[in-house]
Protein backbone atom coordinates (compact mmCIF):
# COMPACT_ATOMS: atom_id res chain seq x y z
CA UNK A 1 0.00 0.00 0.00
CA UNK A 2 3.18 2.43 1.15
CA UNK A 3 4.34 1.47 -2.54
CA UNK A 4 1.09 2.00 -4.48
CA UNK A 5 0.86 5.37 -2.48
CA UNK A 6 4.55 6.75 -3.46
CA UNK A 7 3.74 5.66 -7.18
CA UNK A 8 0.48 7.86 -7.54
CA UNK A 9 2.24 10.72 -5.89
CA UNK A 10 4.97 10.26 -8.65
CA UNK A 11 2.51 10.02 -10.81
CA UNK A 12 0.75 13.26 -9.98
CA UNK A 13 3.88 14.99 -9.42
CA UNK A 14 4.91 14.40 -13.11
CA UNK A 15 1.16 15.38 -14.39
CA UNK A 16 2.03 18.62 -13.06
CA UNK A 17 5.58 19.19 -14.55
CA UNK A 18 4.10 18.35 -17.66
CA UNK A 19 1.10 20.47 -17.50
CA UNK A 20 3.81 23.27 -16.15
CA UNK A 21 6.14 22.30 -19.52
CA UNK A 22 2.82 23.20 -21.73
CA UNK A 23 1.94 26.54 -20.50
CA UNK A 24 5.73 27.10 -20.53
CA UNK A 25 5.12 26.10 -24.31
CA UNK A 26 2.31 28.28 -24.70
CA UNK A 27 3.51 31.73 -23.11
CA UNK A 28 6.91 31.19 -25.72
CA UNK A 29 7.52 30.22 -29.12
CA UNK A 30 10.22 27.73 -30.03
CA UNK A 31 12.36 31.16 -30.02
CA UNK A 32 11.82 32.48 -26.63
CA UNK A 33 9.46 35.34 -27.61
CA UNK A 34 7.31 36.06 -24.48
CA UNK A 35 3.93 36.93 -25.45
CA UNK A 36 1.11 38.42 -23.60
CA UNK A 37 -2.40 37.72 -22.34
CA UNK A 38 -3.71 39.68 -25.59
CA UNK A 39 -2.32 36.93 -28.04
CA UNK A 40 0.37 39.15 -29.23
CA UNK A 41 4.28 39.62 -28.14
CA UNK A 42 5.48 41.50 -25.37
CA UNK A 43 7.67 43.42 -28.34
CA UNK A 44 4.09 43.97 -30.68
CA UNK A 45 2.30 45.19 -27.79
CA UNK A 46 5.06 47.66 -27.03
CA UNK A 47 4.83 49.04 -30.67
CA UNK A 48 1.16 49.52 -30.71
CA UNK A 49 1.69 51.26 -27.23
CA UNK A 50 4.50 53.26 -28.66
CA UNK A 51 2.29 54.40 -31.75
CA UNK A 52 -0.84 54.91 -29.51
CA UNK A 53 1.40 57.77 -27.68
CA UNK A 54 2.58 59.39 -31.37
CA UNK A 55 -1.06 59.93 -31.97
CA UNK A 56 -1.31 61.77 -29.62
CA UNK A 57 2.07 64.20 -30.24
CA UNK A 58 0.16 64.29 -33.96
CA UNK A 59 -2.94 65.17 -32.41
CA UNK A 60 -1.15 68.11 -30.79
CA UNK A 61 0.71 69.01 -33.32
CA UNK A 62 -2.43 69.22 -35.78
CA UNK A 63 -4.65 71.22 -33.34
CA UNK A 64 -1.86 74.00 -33.47
CA UNK A 65 -1.61 74.08 -36.69
CA UNK A 66 -5.18 74.47 -37.08
CA UNK A 67 -5.22 77.52 -34.29
CA UNK A 68 -2.24 79.29 -35.77
CA UNK A 69 -3.52 78.66 -39.65
CA UNK A 70 -6.95 80.69 -38.44
CA UNK A 71 -5.11 83.48 -36.69
CA UNK A 72 -2.71 83.64 -39.69
CA UNK A 73 -5.63 84.29 -42.42
CA UNK A 74 -7.70 86.57 -39.63
CA UNK A 75 -4.22 88.85 -39.45
CA UNK A 76 -3.63 88.53 -43.66
CA UNK A 77 -6.73 89.42 -44.27
CA UNK A 78 -7.15 92.35 -41.84
CA UNK A 79 -4.32 93.33 -43.31
CA UNK A 80 -1.16 93.07 -40.98
CA UNK A 81 1.70 94.92 -41.98
CA UNK A 82 3.68 91.95 -39.73
CA UNK A 83 2.31 88.81 -41.59
CA UNK A 84 2.15 90.54 -45.35
CA UNK A 85 5.68 92.37 -45.75
CA UNK A 86 6.74 88.69 -45.06
CA UNK A 87 5.09 87.42 -48.81
CA UNK A 88 5.36 88.63 -52.19
CA UNK A 89 2.60 91.19 -52.95
CA UNK A 90 1.40 88.93 -55.49
CA UNK A 91 0.98 85.62 -53.37
CA UNK A 92 -0.71 87.86 -50.65
CA UNK A 93 -3.17 89.06 -52.83
CA UNK A 94 -4.13 85.82 -54.16
CA UNK A 95 -4.62 84.57 -50.94
CA UNK A 96 -6.39 87.55 -49.72
CA UNK A 97 -8.47 87.35 -52.27
CA UNK A 98 -8.79 83.47 -51.65
CA UNK A 99 -9.39 83.79 -48.13
CA UNK A 100 -6.92 80.30 -47.62
CA UNK A 101 -3.38 79.38 -47.73
CA UNK A 102 -4.22 77.06 -50.56
CA UNK A 103 -2.50 79.72 -53.04
CA UNK A 104 1.40 78.75 -51.74
CA UNK A 105 1.55 75.27 -52.05
CA UNK A 106 1.74 73.14 -55.04
CA UNK A 107 -1.00 70.12 -54.79
CA UNK A 108 0.06 68.35 -57.66
CA UNK A 109 3.68 68.13 -56.64
CA UNK A 110 2.62 67.54 -52.83
CA UNK A 111 -0.27 64.69 -54.16
CA UNK A 112 2.60 62.74 -56.29
CA UNK A 113 4.98 62.45 -53.06
CA UNK A 114 1.99 61.32 -51.26
CA UNK A 115 1.48 58.88 -53.63
CA UNK A 116 5.10 57.85 -53.54
CA UNK A 117 4.77 57.05 -50.09
CA UNK A 118 1.69 54.91 -50.04
CA UNK A 119 2.98 53.03 -52.63
CA UNK A 120 6.21 52.36 -49.97
CA UNK A 121 3.44 50.58 -47.96
CA UNK A 122 2.47 48.31 -50.71
CA UNK A 123 6.45 46.88 -51.15
CA UNK A 124 6.37 46.80 -46.96
CA UNK A 125 4.01 44.35 -47.00
CA UNK A 126 5.18 42.92 -49.86
CA UNK A 127 8.69 42.47 -48.03
CA UNK A 128 6.58 40.93 -45.07
CA UNK A 129 4.99 38.62 -46.80
CA UNK A 130 8.47 37.24 -48.28
CA UNK A 131 10.78 37.53 -45.45
CA UNK A 132 7.77 34.97 -43.78
CA UNK A 133 7.78 32.83 -47.07
CA UNK A 134 11.64 32.47 -46.85
CA UNK A 135 12.38 34.32 -50.08
CA UNK A 136 15.18 36.17 -48.58
CA UNK A 137 16.10 37.69 -52.30
CA UNK A 138 12.70 39.57 -53.04
CA UNK A 139 12.78 40.52 -49.03
CA UNK A 140 15.78 42.66 -49.70
CA UNK A 141 14.09 43.93 -53.18
CA UNK A 142 11.43 45.20 -51.90
CA UNK A 143 12.84 46.65 -48.45
CA UNK A 144 15.13 48.47 -50.81
CA UNK A 145 12.19 49.65 -52.52
CA UNK A 146 10.60 50.81 -49.41
CA UNK A 147 13.47 52.96 -48.36
CA UNK A 148 13.60 54.18 -51.86
CA UNK A 149 10.41 55.21 -52.01
CA UNK A 150 10.81 57.26 -48.57
CA UNK A 151 13.78 58.48 -49.75
CA UNK A 152 11.91 60.07 -52.29
CA UNK A 153 9.43 61.79 -50.39
CA UNK A 154 11.94 63.06 -48.21
CA UNK A 155 13.48 64.55 -51.24
CA UNK A 156 10.23 65.82 -52.24
CA UNK A 157 9.41 67.53 -49.06
CA UNK A 158 13.01 69.37 -48.91
CA UNK A 159 12.30 70.49 -51.98
CA UNK A 160 8.94 71.92 -50.51
CA UNK A 161 10.49 73.35 -47.44
CA UNK A 162 12.75 75.48 -49.97
CA UNK A 163 10.15 76.83 -52.03
CA UNK A 164 7.98 78.11 -49.50
CA UNK A 165 10.98 79.51 -47.45
CA UNK A 166 12.07 81.48 -50.82
CA UNK A 167 8.16 82.97 -50.88
CA UNK A 168 8.43 84.16 -47.38
CA UNK A 169 7.03 80.94 -45.00
CA UNK A 170 9.98 81.21 -42.35
CA UNK A 171 10.16 79.37 -39.53
CA UNK A 172 10.26 82.05 -37.27
CA UNK A 173 8.07 84.44 -39.31
CA UNK A 174 5.07 83.94 -37.62
CA UNK A 175 3.02 81.14 -36.08
CA UNK A 176 1.72 79.87 -38.42
CA UNK A 177 5.19 79.32 -40.24
CA UNK A 178 6.31 77.85 -37.37
CA UNK A 179 3.49 75.29 -37.00
CA UNK A 180 3.74 74.38 -40.69
CA UNK A 181 7.22 73.33 -40.56
CA UNK A 182 6.96 71.51 -37.16
CA UNK A 183 4.15 69.45 -38.48
CA UNK A 184 5.67 68.43 -41.47
CA UNK A 185 8.98 68.18 -40.32
CA UNK A 186 8.00 65.79 -37.75
CA UNK A 187 6.36 63.59 -39.93
CA UNK A 188 9.57 64.12 -42.58
CA UNK A 189 11.97 62.60 -39.21
CA UNK A 190 9.66 59.86 -38.44
CA UNK A 191 10.09 58.76 -42.39
CA UNK A 192 13.79 58.86 -42.20
CA UNK A 193 13.91 56.82 -38.83
CA UNK A 194 11.74 54.35 -40.63
CA UNK A 195 14.35 54.34 -43.81
CA UNK A 196 16.60 53.94 -41.18
CA UNK A 197 15.16 50.85 -39.50
CA UNK A 198 14.74 49.55 -43.34
CA UNK A 199 18.28 50.35 -43.79
CA UNK A 200 19.15 48.05 -41.16
CA UNK A 201 16.79 45.40 -41.80
CA UNK A 202 18.47 45.42 -45.31
CA UNK A 203 21.97 44.77 -43.79
CA UNK A 204 20.69 42.33 -41.57
CA UNK A 205 18.88 40.52 -44.69
CA UNK A 206 22.41 40.68 -46.75
CA UNK A 207 24.65 39.49 -43.89
CA UNK A 208 21.91 35.93 -43.35
CA UNK A 209 20.29 36.93 -40.07
CA UNK A 210 17.24 38.02 -41.46
CA UNK A 211 15.53 34.53 -41.89
CA UNK A 212 11.78 33.45 -41.56
CA UNK A 213 11.80 33.38 -37.73
CA UNK A 214 12.57 36.74 -37.55
CA UNK A 215 9.59 38.14 -39.72
CA UNK A 216 7.68 39.61 -36.65
CA UNK A 217 10.54 41.76 -36.64
CA UNK A 218 9.79 43.19 -40.50
CA UNK A 219 6.49 43.51 -39.31
CA UNK A 220 7.03 45.77 -36.57
CA UNK A 221 8.59 47.56 -38.45
CA UNK A 222 5.83 47.67 -41.16
CA UNK A 223 3.59 48.73 -38.77
CA UNK A 224 5.54 51.90 -37.92
CA UNK A 225 6.16 52.15 -41.63
CA UNK A 226 2.24 52.13 -42.21
CA UNK A 227 1.65 54.55 -39.23
CA UNK A 228 3.75 57.05 -40.75
CA UNK A 229 1.80 56.47 -43.89
CA UNK A 230 -1.58 56.79 -42.62
CA UNK A 231 -0.98 60.02 -40.77
CA UNK A 232 0.57 61.93 -43.91
CA UNK A 233 -2.73 60.95 -45.36
CA UNK A 234 -4.36 62.86 -42.39
CA UNK A 235 -1.76 66.20 -42.63
CA UNK A 236 -1.64 66.01 -46.45
CA UNK A 237 -5.94 66.62 -46.39
CA UNK A 238 -5.86 68.78 -43.31
CA UNK A 239 -2.93 71.09 -44.52
CA UNK A 240 -2.99 71.23 -48.67
CA UNK A 241 -6.49 70.28 -49.21
CA UNK A 242 -8.92 71.52 -46.79
CA UNK A 243 -9.72 75.18 -47.18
Amino acid sequence: MADAAVLGDENVAGENSTNDHSADVHSTDEHGAHYTSLGISNMKLSMWLFLGSECLLFGALISTYLLSKTRFLTELIAGNPNVVSTLPSALAEEMIHQGSVEPMFDIPFTSASSFILLMSSLTMVLAHKAVSEGNYKNTRLFLAATAFLGSLFIAGQVYEFTAFYREGLTFDGNLFGSAFYTLTGFHGIHVSVGILMLVALLILSMKGKLQADRAETVELVGLYWHFVDVVWVLIFTIVYLVR
